[in-house]
């Protein structure tokens, strides 16, 4: 039998941006996820599915938007009879530039949709936080600070004007350093207006320092290429914690 969702009260996340929000981390990791009943993902196309990682291949693939969820469910902040349902919206290789979460573009369009859909499963649905990690896409098209800000800016602002939620916290994060520092040129006026939509209103903007590409992690090509543009599996999962960190100090102990 279908599970009937218009059942659940759901606290719902948007997971936004590209690869490194959609999870291509690979390789060990030291307390892997441990799928829940609390936790459920609404796929892009619109099916829903107990949130786990992923197995490609003989590999098993993550995002940090799990360690993110167990956080919040360890945290408490899942009030009783409610369960977390995460958006799963990044796509990798996308951006603004290349036509994809511009106002009138494919993924923008798909995710307001989804996150309309979410809420209206159940009138007590509600919304969160909007998590996002992107513009590595940009900063290779060369994208201005001027332009990047505009874009994101616009986005984060649609978010919590359409869906009523002024306060929705909006949490991104740098790149990979080993691949920001060799392309540091392009990666720097992308990452300084990542920063300044995260102090815009309730915001915050997460470091990764420390955390490992997939080729730092492995020692070895990932899929053929030397991977060092995605978290490891491990650093997706320190990322998420770090993502929630801030999360928390914006909301406190109850949201």
């Amino acid at each position: 039998m279908l599970k009937n969702f218009a059942k659940e009260r759901f606290d719902i996340i948007i997971q936004a941006g590209q690869s490194n929000s959609e999870g291509i981390g690979f390789g060990p990791a030291e307390q892997p996820y441990e799928p829940s009943e609390q936790v459920w993902y609404m796929n892009g196309d619109f099916t829903m599915a107990q949130a786990a990682e992923k197995v490609t291949g003989n590999e098993i693939q993550t995002t940090f938007v799990l360690s993110f969820a167990w956080e919040y469910l360890n945290a408490g902040l899942l009030r009783d009879g409610r369960k977390l349902l995460i958006l799963r919206t990044a796509v990798g290789g996308t951006g603004f530039l290349d036509h994809h979460w511009g106002m009138t573009d494919d993924h923008y369009l798909r995710m307001m949709e989804m996150t309309r859909t979410a809420l209206e499963l159940n009138g007590e649905n509600r919304l969160v936080a909007l998590l996002w990690h992107q513009g590595e896409s940009d900063a290779l098209l060369n994208a201005d600070y001027d332009t990047h800000f505009r874009n994101l800016s616009g986005l984060v602002r649609s978010v919590r004007e359409t869906f009523h939620v002024p306060e929705l916290p909006f949490i991104a994060a740098d790149f990979v350093q080993l691949w920001k520092s060799r392309n540091a040129a392009v990666s720097e006026p992308v990452i300084a207006a990542i920063r300044a939509v995260c102090g815009e209103g309730r915001g915050a903007f997460v470091e990764t320092d420390g955390l490992l590409s997939n080729f730092q992690q492995l020692g070895r090509p990932t899929r053929d290429w030397e991977d060092d543009i995605h978290f490891s599996r491990n650093s997706c999962y320190l990322l998420g914690q770090r993502y929630f960190e801030a999360y928390r100090k914006m909301v406190g102990s109850k949201e």
